[in-house]
């Protein structure tokens, strides 16, 4: 173990910081900073730089009254990403496939991360366009069709935590949401409908129709999308676009939880 450390003496501070979160999982419990640095071989100073870093960025939280440093959120959150997206990569391939041999049309899943949307998968279609989400790109959540789909399957608590002011939104070349009101009123109106509508405001003369994929609580785990030149698509064959995505994430949810979820409405 000593010769491995002084192996990794050149490593950056990344690698320390690393080291940190893999001894405070393996532990299971909360420790105090001079156990972190002496069980990793580190100087306290530059032990106590690492925790202060880590915890402004919410890996670490600090239990000042025990004076000990235990996982944060934002390492529960990357975990969870992980166990999101890895099922639903290997599932959702073949899904999304289908969807792009159904519909012409490139198709493509993401997943919700902050304030983003994260593309996990991304199938293009025969002379498809090339587009800007591609495999793990992140883009804001309320310019994207993905995006508000999941964000309108979240309860609303969840989405005032996300956006509780107007400077937490994005606008984009004029595009998007300027205010909270604005925002709920555009989850509004994609509850109603059951599927999101993102039009020319990542990429113009393309649009995306998006349904989430649910889980056994009606928990947003991804939406699945497809996009097309406004051109090629009349107004009367979106319709049967939204369907082929509806009955792709439908899909989806069925195969991920091993149930039978109640038809969506049409």
């Amino acid at each position: 173990m000593t010769e491995e450390r002084h192996d990794r003496g050149s490593v950056p501070a990344a690698g320390y910081a690393l080291d940190v979160l893999e001894l405070l999982a393996r532990r299971g419990e909360p420790l105090p900073a001079a156990t972190i640095a002496r069980e990793l071989g580190l100087p306290r100073s530059s032990t106590y730089h690492l925790l202060r870093v880590l915890r402004d960025r919410g890996y670490v939280s600090h239990l000042e009254g025990e004076r000990r440093y235990g996982l944060g959120v934002a390492a529960y959150e990357l975990g969870s990403a992980y166990g999101r997206q890895a099922p639903l990569q290997r599932m959702a391939r073949a899904t999304l496939n289908r969807l792009v041999d159904t519909t012409g049309h490139n198709a493509h899943l993401a997943v919700l991360h902050g304030r983003d949307v994260l593309y996990v998968i991304e199938q293009r279609a025969p002379k498809g366009p090339v587009l800007v989400s591609d495999v793990g790109v992140r883009l804001p959540a309320t310019l994207t069709a993905t995006g508000l789909a999941m964000l309108a399957a979240l309860p609303a608590g969840q989405v005032r935590a996300l956006f509780p002011h107007a400077d937490a939104l994005v606008q984009r070349d004029g595009h998007g949401p300027t205010s909270t009101t604005q925002l709920r009123s555009l989850l509004q109106s994609v509850r109603a409908r059951g599927y999101a509508v993102e039009d020319g405001q990542i990429t113009g003369g393309l649009q995306s129709v998006a349904v989430a994929v649910l889980d056994h609580s009606d928990h947003p785990r991804a939406a699945v999308a497809v996009t097309f030149r406004v051109e090629l698509v009349a107004e009367a064959e979106v319709g049967r676009l939204v369907s082929a995505v509806r009955h792709a994430a439908d899909d989806l949810s069925t195969r991920l939880h091993g149930q039978v979820r109640p038809a969506r409405r049409p």
